[in-house]
């Protein structure tokens, strides 16, 4: 009987060598959770700023951890309660605590996952759960985006800004996003209306009167936006610190963070979407688990279209 299984976890915050391919015991399910055979998972930005120790204000984990919060894979085993899957089934998702999916085996809440969409592989499901669900939380939860109004997606190319800007086409807002010349094209294949070289432009001179920012970069660009959006609007950032309505209360409009909570039904919704052509993954680049730190490092340049994904087996 297996007992271990190979996964990479981190003893000490630190770069991307502190990331160890190694050997740990096989986890068990619980009641209402499943033990998940895992085919691949993915960088997110999450993981290198959990690894880099830039998160541990909110997420102070204790170590060894083991990173990771995309998966999709095949049901292992049950715990007792499990009633929606069984043995076989495949599933993608995210687990509630956000990490633990650099591994061979997960555990995860039979809440948390949904059956993998169907005209996906698992490399190309493993790349959807985080960023379309941070993208529909932002837009449709926190941002309560309509089909009249407009949205400007701050880094449009990358996992989440390039889900946001399918989704927002899917509800008929009106979409600008901003990204570098050479993804231009890329965005406005996406659906985007108007695209916006971040290097050449400031945004705030080519824009006016939008409902909504989804704020995917933090920072300058952040203090920038709340001019360009219309009294009464909007600005949802997934970058901490978060705004609050205070942060905007000069320009007479709202401040919102959020934070990406596990959503099966929210999963569901996106995978009819994906099967029917509406919304569509986008993997960068594809790396074996085993070679994670250059994963880390190509995330944290700043520099990816879609997402990055890890295969695990």
């Amino acid at each position: 009987m297996v007992t271990t299984m190979k996964a990479v976890r981190i003893h000490s915050y630190g770069e991307s060598d502190v990331l160890l391919y190694e050997d740990v015991p096989l986890p068990r399910p619980n009641a209402g959770e499943m033990l998940i055979r895992v085919y691949a998972t993915t960088v997110n930005p999450l993981d290198w700023k959990v690894r880099a120790g830039y998160m541990r204000s909110i997420m102070d984990f204790p170590m060894p951890i083991t990173l990771g919060c995309d998966l999709a894979g095949i049901v292992e085993s049950v715990g007792t309660g499990v009633t929606d899957f069984k043995v076989g089934d495949a599933i993608y998702g995210m687990p509630q605590a956000e990490i633990g999916m650099y591994a061979e085996y997960a555990v995860v809440r039979e809440s948390d996952v949904a059956a993998k969409p169907r005209s996906l592989d698992f490399i190309e499901a493993a790349s959807v759960p985080v960023a379309a669900l941070t993208a529909w939380q932002s837009l449709f939860e926190v941002g309560s985006l309509t089909p009249a109004q407009t949205v400007l997606i701050h880094g449009a190319a990358g996992g989440v800004g390039s889900m946001a800007v399918q989704l927002a086409k899917t509800k008929g807002s009106r979409v600008i996003g901003t990204a570098s010349a050479n993804n231009h094209k890329f965005v406005s294949d996406l659906g985007a209306d108007k695209v916006i070289d971040y290097k050449t432009t400031r945004f705030e001179d080519a824009i006016e009167d939008v409902d909504l920012v989804l704020d995917l970069i933090g920072g300058e660009t952040r203090e920038r936006s709340w001019q360009v959006i219309k009294k009464g609007g909007t600005l949802v950032s997934t970058v901490p610190p978060f705004p609050s309505d205070e942060d905007g209360a000069n320009y007479g409009v709202n401040g919102k963070g959020i934070g990406v909570r596990p959503s099966a039904e929210q999963l569901r919704a996106i995978a009819t979407l994906i099967d029917t052509g509406k919304l569509k993954p986008l993997v960068d680049k594809v790396l074996p688990l085993s070679e994670v730190r250059q994963a880390h490092d190509l995330s944290q340049s700043g520099h990816v279209r879609g997402k990055i994904a890890l295969q695990v087996r």
